[in-house]
Parts: C-alpha cells; structure tokens; sequence
C-alpha cells in the first residue's frame, strides 16, 4: 500500500475529482439519455485526464515545489517516486483517459488532448512569466463541462459555449484568491500569479471584481437557450450576486482573510451554479 500511495497522490485526487464532476456535469446536463456505464466512463475520463496533466505539472515544477510549504512533501520533491516512473504512470494515465472520451467521441478526446498540453506544457512554465499564466489556465479550466456536452452530444454549439464561458470566467476570481492567500509562497518559487503589479491591494482586488460581474449575465444564458429554467437561473443570478459581493468586501478589505473566504466562495459558487442547473434542465 506504502508503494501505491506516491502513485495516487501525484493524481491530486480532491483537485481531480472537483475538475471530473464538472466534465460529468455537462455531461448529465445534455438533453440526451444517460446510461449508468456513461456516467461512470465520462467520470473517470476527466479523473484520468486533470490527473495526467496534473503530473507533468510536478514533473516540471519539482525544483520549485522544494522551496514551497504547500508542496515540499509532495512525491517528486521527497524523491519518494522518480521523474522517470512518474513521466511513465503520466503517460498511461493520460492515454487511458484519451481512450475513454474517444469511447464517445473523437471531438470530446480532442479538447481533453488540447486541454492537457495547454495545463502541463503552456500553463506551468507560464507561472514563472506573469499573470497571463492565469488566461491560459482558465481554458483548461473552463473545457471540462464542454468536454461532457459534446461526449453526451456528439457535436459542439452554443450550449457547450456557455457553459465553457461560464467556467472561464470564474477562473480568474477562484485562480487570484488562491493566489492571494499564497502569495508568499508562490514567491519562493518565483511564481508571478497576480495580476497588474502583483500587490495585494485595492487595484488587484478591482481587477478580481471586474471579471467576476460577467458571470451574472452569463449565468442567465442558459435559460436563454432553453438549457434550464428560470428557477436556476434565479438561484444563479443571485449565487452570482453573492460571489460579487465578495470582491466588494476584498475591495475595502483586502486582507488574506477576504481572499481566503473568497476562494471558498468560489467552490461554493460554481457548486451550487452546477447543481441549480442539473436539477432545472429543460
């Protein structure tokens, strides 16, 4: 069990298993008939696939994630596992998870293919760069719940655009809190995630809200296009409202404690948004 640890760690299981409900989300959220066995294989594609690209994430950070307290203690900084076996179990986990969302379709492998080289290969190396890091990011980020659609679908359109949308958007409030409550650490490692000069101030904290008002309007799109009713998009017009207000009180408060709820705001928005849509699909 001790050697088989080290192997489900690297998969940052909480983080892929958050990224993989979002994929069966728009999944379950397509107008289509879902069998138990889709529901399951979707799942584990996107479980799979953020934890592919979760390891080449550590596999080129590992020097950096030594000079960190949050990820010291990872596998590959412990030397626990080598970078040779955990390129290895990368690669076939990444290749299972291609294989599963080719079960549905080529189109759904392909963002997941396209989502996978954007996080490991772009997105990381980025973080060292600047906050453009975070724009990259949030399309990786934000192709889970297309990615569901259009294997429950087989096709693309507006109604995986909106939710792609959506989850783009939220990126940047939920990718900035985190980055403001690890500022510090992320400094050891040279990571520049914040945007305009970096500070933790009241111009960053604006910037945060700015992106945040777009997902009040977008939260009512998919009424618009007949995706749910009008019950949800109440719930998220004021989940919305809520997750706005929170940057209102960064604004005149910006202090860790701000940034902190503001992170957990963020998963407790887009859950929430998730779960009114599912339970009021058209």
């Amino acid at each position: 069990m001790n050697k088989v640890k080290p192997y489900i760690a690297l998969l940052k299981s909480r983080l892929s298993m958050t990224v993989a409900f979002s994929g069966t989300f728009g999944f379950l959220l397509a107008p289509v008939e879902h069998k138990a066995i889709d529901i399951i294989l979707i799942s584990l594609g996107g479980f799979f696939l953020t934890g592919a690209a979760n390891i080449v994430n550590q596999l080129k950070e590992i020097e950096y994630d030594k000079l960190m307290k949050r990820t010291a203690k990872r596998p590959l900084p412990t030397q626990t596992l080598t970078p040779k076996n955990a390129q290895i179990y990368g690669l076939i986990i990444a290749a299972l998870a291609l294989g599963l969302l080719s079960y549905f379709t080529w189109k759904a492998a392909a963002i997941g293919l396209l989502s996978y080289i954007l996080y490991g290969y772009v997105y990381t190396p980025l973080k060292r760069v600047g906050p453009i890091s975070v724009f990259v990011g949030a399309f990786p980020g934000a192709f889970p719940p297309m990615i569901g659609w259009v294997a429950a679908t087989q096709h693309f359109g507006w109604e995986p655009g909106i939710l792609f949308a959506i989850q783009f958007f939220w990126q940047f409030p939920h990718f900035w809190a985190i980055a403001w409550v690890a500022d510090a650490d992320y400094k050891k490692a040279g990571f520049r995630m914040l945007p305009n000069d970096g500070k933790k101030d009241l111009k960053t904290a604006f910037t945060i809200m700015i992106y945040t008002v777009f997902l009040i309007p977008l939260g009512f799109l998919p009424y618009m296009m007949h995706m749910t009713g009008i019950t949800s998009a109440i719930i998220t017009i004021v989940a919305g409202s809520l997750f706005l207000g929170q940057t209102f009180y960064l604004m005149m408060k910006p202090t860790d404690k701000a940034a902190r709820w503001m992170m957990f705001g963020s998963f407790i928005y887009l859950l929430i948004v998730q779960i009114a849509f599912l339970f009021d699909k058209a």
